[in-house]
């Protein structure tokens, strides 16, 4: 998710409801390791530029750009991963593109190195294919800090409603609070993860205005230092809406 700009992330903030989710923010248990995980950026064989995040669980998270653009967000790709011995598959992928294609189910095939590189084809349902390719990042490896991410951000958020601008304040204990420019209220927690360098998410809402009602939502953060970043995917336990955040402190 890291180097890509602000307004690119804004761009993909109307998606929501990709498949995943799960009590813990990233899904499944802290000692299953997959050894495709990691930060990944690349491009595709349609000029188009990746970047997302596979957990220790398989779980994975991605982002693409338009054709020949890497300054605006065009969909959210999101499932879970088997990898072993240098094959990375997939079943259950989500890709929800916002050039006017929909909700599009997908599996994937492909192979990796650990903590080098990755690639593969995205078969979609019912034709057509995508090719990929992706190389480590070694921000990955850096550890999550709580005392990092606390602030006060200006951001902007959205759900399957629509987009609005939000401050978002995150405790040095992790707790999140904030309110819309709608009045849309919202709680929640940040926890770092046990492994990479990125931290589980839940927020609840307060009601009234908020397209989320009353309703949970978790998913995964992650925190770029150099541009004092955060970006945040979730989604509510029905998969049908979600929270994206992106948001910049001073």
């Amino acid at each position: 998710m890291k180097r890509l700009a602000l307004l690119c992330v804004i761009a993909v903030l109307v998606m929501v409801g990709c498949g995943g989710g799960g009590g813990d923010g990233g899904g499944g248990s802290p000692n299953v390791s997959s050894p495709a995980e990691g930060l990944w950026q690349g491009t595709t064989n349609t000029n188009r530029r990746i970047a997302g995040v596979v957990l220790e669980d398989g779980t994975y998270w991605l982002i693409y750009s338009p054709v020949g653009s890497s300054t605006v967000i065009a969909g959210v790709a999101q499932g879970t991963s088997t990898s072993s011995n240098g094959s990375f598959t997939s079943s259950d992928g989500k890709d929800f593109n916002l050039e006017g294609l929909g909700i599009n189910n997908f599996t994937v095939a492909g192979t990796y190195t650990a903590k080098s590189t990755i690639g593969g084809t995205l078969t979609y349902a019912p034709s057509g294919t995508t090719t990929f390719t992706g190389s480590y990042d070694t921000d990955y490896d850096l550890t999550p800090s709580l005392a990092a991410i606390a602030g006060t951000y200006s951001a902007s958020a959205a759900t399957s409603g629509g987009i609005d601008s939000a401050t978002v304040i995150i405790s040095g204990t992790g707790a999140i609070s904030g309110v819309g420019a709608s009045g849309c209220s919202f709680t929640g927690s940040a926890t770092p993860r046990t492994k990479g360098n990125v931290y589980n998410v839940s927020v609840t809402f307060g009601g009234g205005v908020c397209a989320n009602g009353t309703s949970t939502v978790t998913g995964v953060a992650y925190y770029d230092a150099s541009s004092k970043q955060i970006t945040s995917a979730a989604l509510n336990s029905g998969r049908t809406n979600g929270f994206i955040v992106v948001g910049v402190k001073p």
